[in-house]
């Protein structure tokens, strides 16, 4: 499966790629909010996104938005991380559609956890 990874943080972004190739997917990098954008809407489109909150070119928060409120894109379930630390933050994305919230420092067994609830949740 396709899995966008949305992290301007080379590091992080590198840190998800391994744990996505890890779990036998193909990673899609990207560095701003517009190439996410750009990323998830061309086919194919990926089955997952890993979604930064704190990027350039625009908030992650736009972004969900944008996602979530594409038909293109509506359906695909996404993993928000953050290193934002107010506590309403969680809740919110989920109330914009978002999967689950991740904190950062990324942990690549919460993350694995995640991806695979998310993959078997859009899988049935």
């Amino acid at each position: 499966m396709r899995i966008l990874v949305a992290e301007d943080d080379r590091v992080v972004s590198q840190l998800v790629c391994s744990v996505v190739r890890q779990a036998v997917h193909l990673p899609i990098p990207a560095y701003d909010s517009m190439q996410t954008l750009m990323y998830a809407m061309r086919a194919p489109i990926p089955e997952l996104i890993v979604l930064d909150l704190n990027m350039p070119g625009g908030a992650g928060i736009d972004s969900l938005r944008r996602l979530k409120s594409s038909s293109k894109t509506a359906s695909i379930p996404v993993i928000v991380l953050s290193g934002n630390t107010d506590e309403r933050t969680p809740a919110m994305v989920k109330e914009l559609g978002a999967e689950s919230f991740l904190p950062k420092p990324v942990d690549s067994e919460a993350l694995l956890a995640a991806m695979r609830a998310a993959l078997k949740h859009l899988a049935g």
